[in-house]
């Protein structure tokens, strides 16, 4: 693990992110960038788009991951200076009472927990029953509204209060591996390339924005972009844990590589060709199955104008969408290696029309 691309990715993952209110870990991204790429720029949807120019003619390949995270959003204060929020995205109202939580405003973080009534006082019928989330709220210590006013105002966003932590070898956790460690892969990807000097392809490199509510950055920018080729760099649904489904989702191991998808959202040459660069490069790489649309930026990459050839390349996570999520870091390593080796190995032979 080497310690300067380990504090790159600590600091990119514990930027506070949820969906639509991307800057700060945008900013990081540019800044890592800048003098690895011929271009940076941001669009009017907050991605950002970075540029290697290969050669002439070549096919233009679109990497994108995703930046943005799951949390909250403030919708009221109440009389005693309590806040109400909403969630930004797929978040698990069970395990949202008794968390640490960070209120992100325009003078600077504030700390809050989400309240939670203690279990001797809740009637033993109701311990079970999930509160909703109207009915949940965030103590920042406040004794009446015109206090917490001072400080937060309506519609800041809200985030878990945990930042990356090692834990044994190569495993980590953290909130918001999803999917700012694919963010973290396109960028090394971008870096690794410059340094080889080897490209064959012309090579765009986007941290998208607003995954979480609507794969709406992908959108956006593949059709700025207008790639040949998109490959989409997610999480996986890792099975490696106690009550894991095989049957359902496939048996995905952390520290086994990083998983190439096949369905009907991914391009049968280009998976042939993933696939067989793994091969050569030696990298441990898994499969999954996945008969419909994926549900990440791949699926809105492949109906992008008349069609893209379009992949999927996922890090198997553990816990997904909560405080807790984990992974291994030579997942990522896998995954920087693979698409680094692709983006010298497609040129204008390749045809990615099925036959």
């Amino acid at each position: 693990m080497n310690e300067q691309d380990f504090q790159f990715f600590k600091e990119l993952v514990e930027a506070p992110s949820p969906s639509g209110f991307e800057q700060p870990a945008q900013r990081i991204i540019r800044r890592a960038l800048a003098d690895d790429v011929d271009d940076v720029r941001t669009d009017v949807m907050g991605n950002v788009i970075a540029h290697i120019k290969g050669p002439e003619g070549a096919p233009r390949l679109m990497l994108a991951g995703h930046c943005d995270e799951i949390g909250f959003m403030i919708k009221y204060l109440d009389d005693q200076g309590y806040l109400f929020f909403a969630p930004i995205g797929g978040v698990d109202a069970h395990l949202v009472p008794g968390q640490r939580v960070t209120v992100h405003t325009s003078g600077g973080p504030v700390p809050g927990v989400v309240g939670k009534r203690p279990i001797h006082q809740i009637e033993t019928q109701d311990r079970d029953k999930v509160v909703p989330f109207k009915n949940q709220f965030i103590d920042i210590g406040c004794v009446d509204k015109t206090e917490a006013a001072k400080l937060v105002s309506i519609g800041d966003p809200v985030t878990f209060s945990v930042g990356v932590e090692r834990l044994q070898g190569t495993r980590l956790t953290s909130r918001a591996f999803d999917d700012k460690m694919g963010a973290f892969i396109v960028a090394q990807v971008l870096r690794e390339v410059r340094r080889q000097n080897n490209l064959s392809v012309d090579l765009y490199g986007v941290s998208t924005v607003q995954e979480e509510v609507g794969l709406r950055g992908g959108a956006t920018s593949v059709y700025g972009v207008q790639p040949d080729i998109g490959i989409a760099v997610e999480v996986g649904f890792a099975s490696d844990y106690p009550g894991a489904d095989h049957k359902d989702s496939g048996e995905i191991r952390l520290g086994r590589g990083p998983v190439i998808a096949r369905g009907p959202n991914i391009n049968p040459a280009l998976f042939e060709l993933l696939v067989a660069t793994a091969k050569e490069q030696g990298i441990d790489c898994q499969i999954m199955g996945i008969p419909r649309a994926t549900g990440t930026d791949a699926n809105v990459m492949q109906l992008a104008r008349g069609g893209v050839a379009t992949a999927l390349i996922s890090i198997p996570l553990r816990y997904m969408h909560t405080p807790v999520e984990v992974l291994d870091w030579t997942d990522l390593e896998g995954a920087v290696k693979l698409l680094s080796a692709l983006c010298g190995k497609i040129n204008t032979s390749h045809s990615f029309v099925p036959n």
